[in-house]
Order: C-alpha cells, then structure tokens, then sequence
C-alpha cells in the first residue's frame, strides 16, 4: 500500500471508516461497561450519546471522561492497523468525531455542555496526533532487504 499507484477507492474508504466507527463505539462499550457499569445500577445509550453524561462533577461522569479518552487512544491504535496512513489519520479522526456529533445530536440534541466539547476535542487531538505518530513510526521503518549470495 505504501510504494504502489494512489488509487481513490471510495468503497474502501466507507469500509474504513464504517470500521473504525464500530471498533470505536466497541471500545468505548467495554470502557463504559467497566468504568461506569460498575458504578450506576443499569447501563444505557445514554452515556454514549448524552452530552449530559459527560461531565466533571461526579465521579460516575469522570469515569465517562476517562472512557471517551481511553477509546481516543484505542481508536489511534485501530487506525494504525486500518488506514496505514499518516497524512489520512487526521481526516479519519474528523470524521468518526463529526459521525459521533451527528448521533449525539439525534440523540440528545445539540451538545451545550463545555465538558463535552472539550473531552470530544482532546479526543479528537489525542486519536489524530498519536495515529499519525504510530503511522510515522511505520512508514519511516527500513525495507529489508535480503541479498542473494551466487555460487558461481
């Protein structure tokens, strides 16, 4: 994928981001359900797509915090394995945050709270710099090359 032709493949690239939406929304599910599962007597979509989930002054609404965070950085780990790209990390990252607030919005309506916005765009910040890092870091490592010793 690195050294050939750039071929724009629109189905590949809705396949990538319908994939890295789901792995995601998984990971934020398993944070959830351990971080805040444990704390609330019945889990919901609420704290998926609640803005009023998200907040700082109970300890269950950090625990939100932390899980929002936590699937930034698993989602920088998916992107190093499905999009391989660093220059696309960025463009990755907007979109799954932009399909998250369209839910959100559907779901909740418009997000007013400050902590949303502000734990979405540290989200956002943290899956796209640490998923260009991880595809720099690929993308800069040596091609082995092996040599063929002739008997001759």
């Amino acid at each position: 994928m690195f050294y050939g032709a750039v071929v724009w493949d629109p189905w590949l690239i809705v396949a990538q981001i319908a994939c890295l939406q789901c792995l995601y929304y998984l990971t934020l599910g398993f944070f959830l359900s351990i971080l805040v599962g444990t704390r609330v007597s019945r889990m919901s979509l609420v704290y998926f797509f609640d803005f009023v989930a998200v907040t700082t002054s109970t300890i269950t609404g950090w625990c939100v915090v932390t899980s929002f965070l936590l699937s930034s950085i698993a989602g920088a780990g998916f992107m190093h394995y499905l999009i391989e790209r660093a220059k696309k990390c960025l463009d990755f990252s907007a979109t799954l945050y932009i399909i998250h607030l369209f839910i959100c919005i559907i779901y909740g309506g418009w997000p007013s709270s400050l902590a949303w916005w502000i734990v979405n765009g540290i989200g956002l910040a943290v899956m796209a710099l640490l998923g260009e890092y991880l595809c720099i870091r690929r993308e800069l490592r040596e091609i082995p090359i092996t040599r063929y010793r002739s008997n001759i």
